[in-house]
């Protein structure tokens, strides 16, 4: 089963936004990061939605390329993405492992995904343990 990490950050909103696309850009390629909670209030017009939630894409371009290699389907789930938001006053970051995913789902062969995996978990953790 994919696990949701997940970790309470003791930071306000935009320093936690700050903090995971820095240790994300140590280990991949940050390709956006989006304020999606923006996107919500400006094209459905809320203005007093609760939820601030930002995403932070990132790609390992020789993770991506391993994937890829192993079934291109896998690319349907690409980028990788981090993502922090706050409720309730709490600030989180979270991530899943899309090579996880692609895995389980059966979208790639689930002893062929193992090596990367493996890869990608060694650089997710580093992150991890950054933020």
């Amino acid at each position: 089963m994919v696990e949701v990490l997940k970790k309470e950050l003791d930071l306000s909103f935009q320093e936690a936004v700050n903090a995971v696309e820095k240790a994300v850009k140590e280990e991949f390629s940050v390709l956006m990061v989006k304020s999606i909670d923006e996107v919500i209030k400006k094209n459905m017009d809320l203005e007093d939605y609760p939820l601030k939630y930002t995403t932070i894409l990132a790609c390992g371009p020789e993770l991506a390329k391993m994937a890829l290699d192993v079934s291109e389907d896998v690319g349907s789930l690409m980028p990788c993405s981090f993502s922090v938001y706050e409720k309730s006053g709490r600030v989180f970051a979270s991530h899943v492992s899309i090579m996880k995913i692609a895995s389980e789902m059966g979208i790639a062969d689930s002893d062929r995904m193992k090596p990367v995996i493996a890869e990608t978990g060694k650089k997710v953790e580093r992150v991890w343990n950054k933020i």
